[in-house]
């Protein structure tokens, strides 16, 4: 068996990812940005050696991206599944406010990285003759809109669309790519770009999060399960199916929780 590449795997949902994996018996590779992150998530997720490597990598260096996928073969032989995890948010404020390197930042990690990412890892799944592509989706890639998260929804909108254009492109190919939809995961990511938002617009989302948010374990488990069991093309796993959030308005636990207590947000407002 080869390996599960994750980018951006050094935290969040990409190393709940990686843990779940690795529950599962795959071998992974873990990247981050510095060498000093990876190796605290390879430390962490306290596997195997022979199943587990960690390797420093931006995405948004096509070179970085090539490095990491000869690491994976030359570790395990083959890269199974390529995941384009890594991905960063806006703070939750206007378009108009927000510094130019910031959006900049979303866009060459959102988009730019993932197609990237996905280029390496078309062409190397190619030339094996076999393997999966996912990209990770967030809120906007179906046209969802919240105050502040402009930048952040249209990357996400974008790669919607990117993804589907490489599955038309790839269908006549042994290779599958699709996209995974984790819904709004409680990270530090998410916290920092409300944390850092304006107040006004964390208030009108909040009563959203009691319905919506869950922590990373439940939601990388069931990704990892879709992912390893995945034999079509152009496949959407999404956490958050209608139907899932209906059923949680129904339920007293949802409506009782307090998903951020002992967070940044919780003070928020107060």
């Amino acid at each position: 068996m080869g390996a599960i590449v994750i980018t951006g795997s050094t935290r969040g949902i990409g190393f709940g990812l990686a843990g779940a994996f690795l529950a599962r018996g795959c071998s992974v590779v873990v990247s981050g940005r510095t060498q000093g992150a990876v190796d605290e998530a390879w430390a962490k997720l306290g596997a195997e050696p022979s199943r587990l490597i960690g390797v420093p990598c931006d995405v948004t260096s096509a070179a970085d991206l090539q490095a990491l996928w000869e690491r994976a073969t030359e570790a395990f032989g083959s890269v199974d599944v390529w995941i384009n995890n890594a991905g960063t948010c806006n703070a939750a404020r206007a378009f108009a406010d927000l510094d130019a390197s910031e959006v900049t930042n979303v866009i060459d990690t959102n988009m730019r990285g993932a197609m990237l990412g996905s280029h390496v890892a078309v062409r190397g799944l190619l030339r094996q003759g076999r393997g999966k592509l996912f990209n990770m989706e967030g809120w906007g890639s179906r046209g969802e809109w919240s105050r502040g998260l402009t930048a952040y929804g249209a990357t996400k909108r974008a790669l919607r669309y990117f993804t589907d254009a490489l599955v038309r492109e790839t269908r006549d190919t042994p290779i599958q790519v699709g996209t995974l939809s984790p819904g709004m995961v409680a990270t530090d990511l998410l916290i920092s770009s409300w944390e850092h938002g304006l107040p006004e617009n964390w208030l009108r989302m909040k009563w959203l999060f009691h319905f919506v948010i869950d922590p990373p374990e439940p939601v990388c488990g069931w990704l990892a399960e879709e992912v390893l069991g995945n034999r079509i093309t152009g496949a959407h796993y999404t956490w958050m199916s209608p139907l899932r959030l209906l059923s949680r308005f129904f339920r007293p636990y949802y409506w009782r929780r307090n998903v951020f207590a002992g967070t940044a947000l919780e003070r928020i407002g107060t």
